[in-house]
């Protein structure tokens, strides 16, 4: 008898559990394709991509529902023709008109990056989604309103189950969703690249641009920019690169990474961008203040400003910059045009998922 009842409570727990399984999504893991050239994509264990999470953000991302009055969408200042970034405004309007503080920044091989925004102040994607959300001065939404929207939506509630097994929707899904899509935002189909895994050729002078970009007597890029065992095109850290002068650390206008951190030692410092797409992205710098490729070089050429957190690695600071020829410059900026990614900025798995649709998404 205590065996028989052992048996059937052992039963009913299995039918139990089993049964709170009923209706979840059996959802595939996202396939990414490989990537040269790279060090491996870091993965989140709380938030595993999936083809039917990737649908559910790309949704997201591109829906002014997401705006206070349904005008603006992450899209808007994202926009994939410009490598999500904002081109050729160096800075964005908000939902209300205000222009934003910093220039715009693309979105890219973003699973590699350790932190966000300009000034570092978001720890991972998932946490970067909601700051242009609840911003009063970009899309001006609360969280609470656009749980209250997607709930009521006749058409979100099933993508939200289809994606996390649930029609219960919260904000946690919703940076998930959206998190998992920018996590796909993968770029690398340059020529250079093309180029490293031999099925393309560079020519002489881009080859001679490439060798002055790694050159630590000339544009001595390499710390910041890594272009070889690395090819993301950046550190991923944050720098002062000598933009401008401050005799005090209190006399920055705009104190970047130390802004967040309130740390003297980060005053002044900005996250180091991609060398990737720059055909697609200018202005350049955290405040947008150059517009081409040659006012960059000129001011690493002779501009360069010395300030209390200058970094230790732009050692030309003291005569104002590494000298560069005309020929030297055009050679750099030769090769770094064989770094943007034309195939990206079309790829139709990125694109506006509504374009051709009429849906009720309110």
């Amino acid at each position: 008898m205590k065996k028989s009842k052992h048996h059937y409570l052992r039963f009913l727990i299995a039918g139990l559990i089993a049964c709170s399984f009923i209706g979840l999504p059996k959802d595939k893991p996202y396939v990414f394709e490989p990537v040269f050239n790279f060090t491996v994509m870091p993965v989140s264990a709380n938030n595993p991509v999936t083809e039917n999470g990737v649908k559910l953000g790309r949704y997201l991302f591109y829906d002014p529902i997401l705006s206070y009055d349904s005008s603006f969408s992450c899209a808007t200042c994202h926009q994939q023709k410009n490598a999500f970034s904002d081109s050729p405004q160096p800075f964005s309007k908000g939902i209300n008109g205000v222009l934003q503080l910093r220039n715009t920044l693309p979105l890219f091989n973003l699973a590699w990056y350790k932190a966000f925004f300009w000034d570092g102040r978001a720890a991972s994607i998932e946490a970067q989604v909601f700051h242009p959300i609840l911003n009063p001065n970009e899309l001006n939404l609360t969280s609470n309103e656009l749980v209250k929207r997607l709930q009521r939506s006749n058409f979100y509630p099933t993508l939200f189950e289809n994606a996390f097994g649930t029609q219960q929707i919260d904000s946690s899904h919703i940076a998930k969703a959206i998190a998992q899509f920018e996590r796909t935002l993968i770029s690398h189909q340059s020529r250079y690249d093309r180029t490293l895994r031999k099925t393309a050729k560079l020519n002489m002078d881009e080859i001679e641009g490439m060798e002055l970009v790694n050159d630590m007597t000339k544009g001595n890029c390499l710390h910041c920019h890594s272009t070889d065992e690395n090819g993301l095109g950046t550190s991923g850290q944050f720098s002062n690169n000598g933009l401008d002068a401050a005799a005090s650390i209190n006399l920055f206008k705009d104190k970047g990474l130390g802004g967040f951190t309130k740390q003297a030692i980060d005053m002044g410092k900005f996250k180091i961008p991609s060398f990737r797409n720059l055909l697609f992205t200018a202005p350049y710098m955290h405040d947008g203040r150059f517009k081409t490729l040659e006012e960059v070089l000129d001011f690493y050429s002779s501009g360069l400003q010395m300030s209390p957190t200058i970094d230790s690695k732009m050692e030309f600071v003291h005569r104002g910059g590494s000298p560069l020829t005309k020929a030297e410059k055009r050679k750099i900026i030769a090769f770094l045009k064989t770094m943007s990614d034309s195939s990206f900025v079309v790829n139709p798995m990125f694109s506006n998922p509504f374009r051709n649709q009429k849906l009720n998404t309110k």
